[in-house]
This record gives structure tokens, sequence and C-alpha cells, in this order.
């Protein structure tokens, strides 16, 4: 008998087929910076080989499933009533309200020309 943990000397399965992100990303249509981006980030399936991102087939049918938009279904729901709003002090005349107007910062560019050095 062999014990359990021993793997079998003639199995029938083969292992599976390990795509890399430059073939996932060419059945995607997208770059392989995507798809190696979002497995870094662990959002898509992979599979680690030393360092590698690679990918089987289960995997990439599985991105696609994740990345599926369906089209919304009308559904006949009673129309929403408007919750009510807390009350909140309003000014009463539009003076009274501090009003301040944003300036945007003049570029660095511009700031460093004006002192003559750039440091």
């Amino acid at each position: 008998m062999t014990p359990a943990s021993a793997p079998a000397p003639h199995s029938d399965a083969a292992p599976p087929r390990l795509h890399f992100p430059e073939d996932v990303a060419a059945v995607l249509g997208c770059s392989a910076w995507w798809v190696k981006d979002r497995a870094r980030r662990r959002l898509i399936p992979f599979t680690r080989v030393g360092r590698a991102y690679r990918f089987t087939g289960e995997h990439l049918a599985e991105i696609i499933r994740m990345n599926e938009a369906r089209p919304a279904t009308p559904q006949q729901q009673p129309a929403p009533t408007p919750a009510p709003q807390p009350a909140t002090p309003r000014p009463s005349s539009p003076s009274a309200a501090p009003s301040q107007r944003l300036r945007a910062r003049p570029p660095r560019r511009g700031r460093q020309g004006r002192y003559g050095t750039a440091a």
C-alpha cells in the first residue's frame, strides 16, 4: 500500500495548462499590465509559480464571469416615498452666510521664476 500523501505513479489526470498574463490579456482584449495588476491586488484568481502569475482555463472563465455586466431588468416596484429631510436652519438673507471665493494657487514653475532660483 502507498501512503495517502504520495502521488500515484500513473495518474491519468493531466495537470491544467497554465497561461501567461499576455495570453489572458489577448483573450480578454486588455493589457497584460491590467491582468498582472489585478492579480497583484488579488482581485482576480491566479496561480503563482515562483514570482510569475499563471492562469488556468478555469481562472479565465471566472475572470470573465466576475467582470460580466448583465442588463438591468425592469421590476414593478411602488414609487418610493421621499424620506423626510431634517430641518436645518437657513440664513434669513443671502448676505448673512459668509461666502469666500476660492483662488487657485499659482503653478510652481511660475513661483520659481519670481525669486530667480529653482532650488
